[in-house]
């Protein structure tokens, strides 16, 4: 079995709601090729789009507080619980055509990943960072109010 589908595996035993991921893991497994280039004009994020990046948006902004150790681990791992369970929503009532379905989701993977990490081993702060990194590019993507939009290459 190779080390892609034991990870993909792992995942499924995550505590959060897993038959939605399950439905829509099979885009995004560890390994696969990068996702399409950003398009010339960001995709709209739907209203559960919006709602569901929105609640993982402000928990990772709320983990900032437990890097700087103004954050205890059990406050940090509710925040990792909320992340979990958005992401899961998402999964849940992700409507995407194909191509955007598999961008968000070469973002949730990872982000799923480095959570379950930091579940693990809650003082490995570069999960926290590595949580950031996955969701980084969602508004190159999508046009989400919530989201500040990525500097275009004359901000640079």
């Amino acid at each position: 079995m190779n080390i892609a589908r034991v990870f993909f595996l792992g995942l499924l035993a995550l505590p959060f709601p897993g038959a939605a991921f399950a439905q829509h893991a099979h885009h995004a497994a560890p390994g696969d090729t990068a996702p399409a280039p950003a398009p010339a004009a960001r995709w709209p994020a739907d209203d559960a789009l919006q709602g569901g990046m929105g609640r993982i948006h402000v928990a990772l902004e709320e983990l900032r507080h437990y890097e700087m150790g103004h954050m205890d681990a059990t406050m940090a791992l509710d925040r990792v619980g909320l992340i979990e369970q958005a992401a899961a929503d998402i999964f849940a009532t992700c409507k995407l055509p194909e191509e955007r379905d598999v961008v968000l989701h070469h973002m949730l993977v990872p982000l799923l990943a480095a959570a379950q990490a930091l579940k693990t081993h809650p003082d490995n702060m570069a999960q926290v960072q590595a949580m950031r990194e996955a969701v980084a590019d969602y508004p190159r993507y999508f046009a989400d109010p919530g989201w500040a939009a990525p500097a275009t290459p004359q901000e640079r």
